[in-house]
């Protein structure tokens, strides 16, 4: 029994080609707009590149960009299909390239909504990934001049100054790591010789921050220096200090900036998918109503189309078999040519000639 069938006049089937031919122009649209989000998510990635430890984080737009372009193509292709199939005559060219491309279409519409789950799914790797690179990123803070590290002072003041954040997880993060370079240090002086020399690995640790971790909204002059020594600044408590600093981390600020940014894209891929799936569904009745109007023989008939011929079930057993059967035939090509232990007629008591011998008549 045929699934969600539908019976077609002439006039229904016309309409159905005409809006197809619509939607699948209106879908190459939706094509630009997936090639356009994952140019988009890829710059957006690039910005901050040196703030991220893996770059697998280039395959959500990657792979928008691909599935973008495929739109394109296949949907200017249906579009022409759709157009054509408003005459019977001229669907007889189409009708062996409509089942391959229905089908093309179905994986094509699976690969769309694979991408809108991979922007859901972003969120652990995003959150581990910049968790390593702020934390590299910070180390080299410092190292101004060395080649290739040189620009990443300036990258992490400008990150806590634009998303009003502060180290990794929070200010504590740089009273553990030497954010100070050595040229900027006096060794001649006491204190700084005695920090280096309390350090097992002779780094310069402090209890102050960059002055980029500094909130402008404080009402008084930004502490960033012995930030945990009260007596060190007038009328200043540590504890209660909360609008000297920026309060969130800046792992966590660029994780909701990212993660907001990725479910805005998941949600309009998975819009774009629904549209996709409806235009797969009309062209597959549109094939099959046409179809069913070639074995009749009457252009003006009703036909009748469907989502499948046979229950979910039984097209399931089918193909199972189809691809069974073909599995047998290829393990029988594989033992005939392949297995030396399958008798093969011999040559051995051949002539010279390697001709079989002629069957003699019997005596009578």
């Amino acid at each position: 029994m045929a699934v969600l069938p539908v019976r077609f006049t002439k006039t229904k089937r016309d309409k159905l080609a005409h809006v197809l031919w619509v939607l699948n122009w209106v879908s190459v649209v939706t094509g630009i707009i997936l090639f356009s989000l994952g140019i988009f998510l890829k710059v957006e990635i690039h910005k901050r590149q040196d703030l991220v430890a893996k770059r697998q984080h280039q395959s959500v737009p990657n792979m928008l960009i691909a599935v973008g372009l495929i739109a394109c193509g296949i949907n200017f292709l249906g579009g022409k299909i759709c157009y054509d199939c408003v005459d019977t005559n001229k669907f007889l060219r189409w009708k062996l390239v409509m089942l391959p491309y229905i089908i093309c279409t179905f994986f094509f519409t699976l690969s769309v909504f694979v991408g809108a789950m991979m922007c859901y799914s972003m969120h652990g790797q995003l959150d581990e990934s910049l968790a390593l690179g702020l934390r590299d990123a910070m180390r080299y803070y410092k190292d101004m001049d060395t080649p290739g590290r040189c620009f990443l002072k300036r990258k992490v003041d400008l990150l806590q100054i634009q998303f009003q954040c502060r180290g990794n997880e929070g200010h504590r993060d740089w009273f553990q790591i030497q954010w100070i370079s050595n040229r900027y240090l006096d060794m001649s002086q006491r204190e700084v010789a005695d920090r280096l020399r309390s350090n097992v690995e002779g780094k310069y640790l402090m209890d102050g921050v960059p002055f980029s971790c500094c909130n402008v909204n404080s009402p008084r002059p930004c502490i960033h220096n012995q930030i945990t020594n009260n007596s060190a600044h007038f009328n200043y408590d540590y504890q209660t200090e909360e609008l000297n600093l920026w309060m969130r981390g800046c792992r966590q600020a660029l994780l909701d900036y990212y993660t907001n940014i990725m479910h805005s894209v998941g949600l309009t891929v998975l819009i774009i998918w629904l549209f996709e799936l409806s235009v797969l569904t009309g062209v597959r009745y549109l094939q099959t109503a046409l179809e069913n109007v070639l074995r009749q023989g009457d252009p003006e008939c009703e036909s009748d189309g469907w989502l499948l011929e046979n229950s979910f079930v039984d097209t399931a057993r089918s193909n199972f078999n189809i691809i069974k059967n073909l599995g047998k035939f290829n393990q029988i090509n594989t033992a005939i040519n392949g297995d030396p232990n399958i008798d093969r007629p011999s040559t051995a008591h051949y002539g010279p000639d390697n001709v079989p011998p002629k069957a003699f008549p019997m005596a009578s």
